[in-house]
């Protein structure tokens, strides 16, 4: 298992945040044999698409310099001539193979990893030019392993050059006895097959090789425990600032809360473990609605708050308990309570007109109103 500079195992795969971050500084997997391959294989299909094309170019410009004139050879526009028949022959064909090089080239190298360009990999490193950074690198495992892969992709591919030599030696031989252009279309023939047959040796080599460069990549990227809980702290924050925020935020949602009790018409109370300020604002909802609510300490903050601004505070315990259960802040009563609560209400707003004189006493609404099962808390 590798292990980091202070001896720990880095036992835990790389986070998305670590793979971010080597990607910006340019470390991907990469398989240089794919991109090898790829072009190989490309240049094997460019040959046997172009091959017959620059066979004939090449014939005619052959079949024309050998039967030129004498009058020609003093002309100096004929040199041009020629120059133009070259590039229509065997120019075009080439720049199309080359370009056909070049996309396959770039396909193949971005397979792995995909594309990936990092402003911080081509910054000068200090450590790149040091001389025992270098000595590391050259007599490291790294180093190790790449030379046991150039000798193995050296004996495949020189073993499959041998056998392919040994056969197709007698058709080589046979070439001087063709004729023209029969004797190029076979020679082109036999090195297609060939460099075909040399080329899918190497995929041998791929095959091994581009697993390995995934598996070393995340190898080199693992992390260990303690990085694991640094990165966390780092994007998520501490603990205790991440719950010295959320005590903030409860602050301030109380205080917002606590400005709202003034605005209710009623404060239910249990009457002494629970309040809940209701609020009934036609314009608003079309039922009443949650301003406030708490138990235990808010309970009596927000009774005191209510007794301040001469809020009516109305003792009903099932009640009060299930709005502070089964209603949010600034959320509308349940359809289920819509009774409960008008009587509530009903009560409090003739209890106002008879103490400005308009109106008789309302009686008192009953402590245990009646409640539905499913919004009744114990």
């Amino acid at each position: 298992m590798a292990e980091n500079e202070d001896g720990q195992e880095k036992s835990e795969e790389a986070t998305s945040r670590r793979l971010q971050e080597a990607r910006d500084k340019g470390q991907v997997a990469r398989s240089r044999d794919l991109g090898t391959t790829a072009v190989l294989l490309s240049a094997a299909l460019g040959l046997l698409i172009v091959g017959p094309s620059l066979i004939r170019g090449l014939s005619s410009i052959m079949t024309r310099l050998f039967s030129i004139e004498r009058d020609q050879l003093f002309d100096s526009n004929s040199l041009f001539t020629v120059w133009g028949v070259v590039i229509a022959d065997i120019g075009l064909p080439i720049l199309g193979f080359i370009a056909f090089l070049a996309l396959v080239s770039f396909i193949g190298n971005i397979v792995v990893g995909g594309i990936s360009f990092s402003a911080q990999a081509m910054m000068p490193k200090g450590s790149k030019m040091s001389p025992l950074t270098g000595f590391k690198r050259m007599f490291g495992l790294q180093a190790l392993v790449e030379l046991t892969k150039g000798i193995a992709k050296f004996s495949v591919v020189a073993l499959s050059a041998y056998f392919l030599l040994s056969f197709y030696f007698p058709d080589i031989l046979n070439l001087s006895q063709d004729h023209l252009p029969g004797n190029l279309m076979h020679a082109m023939d036999i090195l297609w097959w060939i460099f075909m047959w040399l080329c899918c040796s190497t995929i041998i080599i791929v095959i091994i090789d581009v697993p390995y460069q995934i598996w070393n990549h995340n190898k080199q990227l693992r992390m260990t425990k303690q990085e694991v809980k640094d990165e966390y702290k780092d994007t998520e924050g501490k603990p205790e600032v991440k719950s010295r925020i959320r005590q903030l935020q409860h602050e301030i949602s109380q205080r917002r809360m606590m400005a709202e009790v003034p605005k209710a018409d009623v404060i239910v109370v249990n009457p002494e473990h629970f309040a809940v300020a209701v609020k009934y604002d036609v314009n608003k909802a079309a039922a009443p609605y949650v301003v406030a609510k708490g138990a235990d300490e808010l309970a009596f903050k927000i009774r005191e708050i209510a007794r301040e601004y001469d809020i009516a505070i109305v003792s009903a315990p099932l009640l009060a308990r299930a709005i502070y259960h089964t209603t949010k802040l600034e959320q509308q009563i349940p359809e289920g309570l819509f009774t409960a609560v008008a009587q509530v209400l009903a009560y409090v707003f003739q209890l106002r007109q008879y103490q400005k004189g308009r109106g008789r006493k309302p009686t008192p609404i009953p402590l245990n109103q009646p409640i539905p099962d499913e919004y009744k808390k114990y």
